[in-house]
Formats: structure tokens, sequence, C-alpha cells
């Protein structure tokens, strides 16, 4: 159990990553790349929409996205996962687990503990696995174990792609990892109930549409990817704080970033979760409303 809990954490940073493009059921064709481009007189700057967990069969990827890499002299990454210390797993691992021997049926409402335990024997784990994890950590592991267990690899990510072609490139954080177990951890205990009950939701279906999201991306249909991405906060509105925090939030932060590496000079390559860049609350969007000309490839 000891074991599994470690391999859990070691894909908590791709599944994190990840988990804000679910749910997705369905795409249309598109002709373009998940990629964007944005100049300015001082720099420019390559976006390249991620999903954080793959199948080996996504590569090889379009020459489109290769050339754009190879005439990048930086990478930005949400986080850098080939610089997790055991510093971070430590922390992870702290941050995760709720203190002398507390369990997760004290903290969540009766229906939902109800729903982790047919959840937990559905994916084939005895519940004491899972009772001492705090609630918004229960629903990353469901969700690695779900994606895992489907042939999903972080190892086959598009941030560690690039991550590990990036030999003689600067690498950049959007954010860190520190930052993203910051956010989780601090969410209140209404919010870590509406976290795990968010990342359930459907789960029994969450292979079939991360299948269909990969096909979304691959021929750049950026309404496929919005109009699901949002079907959720549609649906139930108890979401959408939980949304804000986990997307719009960050979409604001990550473009102040953005922005700073057109004002330094230079081309640089960001990998970014697919789900920040669409949407009228997007990157991209947010992008050109401060004057910026932003083009998908």
């Amino acid at each position: 159990m000891k074991e599994l809990m470690r391999k859990s954490g070691r894909i908590f940073v791709a599944l994190f990553l990840c988990f804000c493009l679910y749910p997705l059921s369905a795409y249309s064709q598109g002709q373009r790349n998940f990629l964007w481009r944005v100049q300015t007189k001082t720099g420019t700057v390559y976006m390249l929409g991620s999903i954080h967990l793959l199948k080996e069969d996504v590569y090889p990827l379009s020459r489109t996205i290769e050339n754009a890499f190879e005439k990048s002299d930086s990478l930005a990454v949400e986080a850098n996962v080939n610089a997790i210390g055991q510093a971070d797993m430590l922390s992870l691992l702290d941050k995760a687990m709720y203190p002398g021997g507390d369990s997760i049926e004290n903290h969540v409402s009766s229906d939902t503990y109800a729903f982790v335990q047919k959840e937990a024997e559905r994916v084939g784990m005895p519940i004491e696995f899972f009772k001492n994890q705090r609630a918004w950590f229960v629903g990353l592991v469901m969700q690695s174990l779900e994606l895992v267990n489907a042939g999903y690899n972080p190892e086959y990510g598009i941030d560690k792609y690039f991550l590990g072609k990036a030999r003689g490139k600067k690498i950049r954080e959007l954010e860190s990892v520190q930052y993203q177990l910051n956010l989780l951890s601090g969410f209140s205990e209404r919010e870590e109930e509406l976290f795990l009950l968010y990342a359930l939701k459907d789960i029994d279906v969450l292979t079939r549409d991360v299948d269909r999201l990969v096909g979304a991306w691959k021929t750049g249909d950026t309404r496929a990817v919005e109009r699901f991405m949002t079907k959720s906060i549609v649906d139930d509105r108890r979401f959408s704080s939980i949304f804000d925090k986990l997307i719009l939030s960050r979409n604001r932060n990550m473009t102040v970033k953005i922005e700073g590496y057109l004002q330094s000079g230079g081309t640089c390559f960001v990998v970014v979760g697919a789900a920040h860049l669409i949407g009228n609350k997007g990157i991209v969007q947010l992008l050109k409303d401060k004057g910026y000309s932003v083009e998908q490839l």
C-alpha cells in the first residue's frame, strides 16, 4: 500500500495538470494544431496546449509543432516535472494526508463517503487505502488509477516530451510544484469535497472521454475542448468556485508570465494545459484583450 502511495505521488503533478481538461465527450475535425504564436517587436512566444498523460502512439507530433520548438531558445512549462525531488515528495505526502490517523469519513458527507467506497471497489482498491488521504488527493489518485490502468502515462505527456528535448534551452516555470500543492491543500473543507465530487463525476467513462480529448487535440479543435471543458459547471453550478481556482485565476497569472517572456526578448516555447488556452477567459483571449496579435498555427 505504501509503494502504491509513492507511485501515486510521482504522477501527482502530471495528473493535476491534466485534471482541468476533464470531462470531454466528443470532438469534430479541425485543420490546425493546438498551437498559437504571439509576436511583438521584442520577442516571440509559441503556446502549445498540452495533455499531460498520453499514450505512446500520439507521436510523432506534427512538423509545425516541432519546428516551433526548434526555433525557440527557451521552454516554459507549468511545473518542471523533471526537477521533482525528495523534498517535493515529502511535502506532497504531508499535505495529502490527514494528521494523527484522521479519516476522510470525518470530513465529507455520508453520501460522498459512500460514493468513495463504491468507486474504490470499482477500481479494485480497499477503502482502507484511501481513508487517511485528504479528499482532494483521493480524487486525483482515483483518476490516476483509472487513466494509468487504461495505458495513459505521464512519461508520454507533452511537457515531459519537450523537457526531454530541451538540452541547451533555458527552462522556465509558469508555476511550480509547490504552488500547485499549496493551491489544492489550501482548499476549504467544503471545496475539497466539491473537488472530489468533480474528480469522480463520470469517472466510469473517463478513459473514453480522454480518448476523444486526444482526438480533438490532434486536430486543433478548440470549440470541442471549450464546450466540454465547461460542461460540468453548466450542469452543476456548485463547481464554479473550483473551476475559477483551477482554471480562471491561473489563466490570469500565467498570462502575466507570458507577457514577461514577450518583453524579455528571444523566442519561448510555452507548454500549458490545453484548457488554459481556450475560451473567453483563456490565455489566448486574455492576450488578445491586451492588444497582442495571436495566431493559431
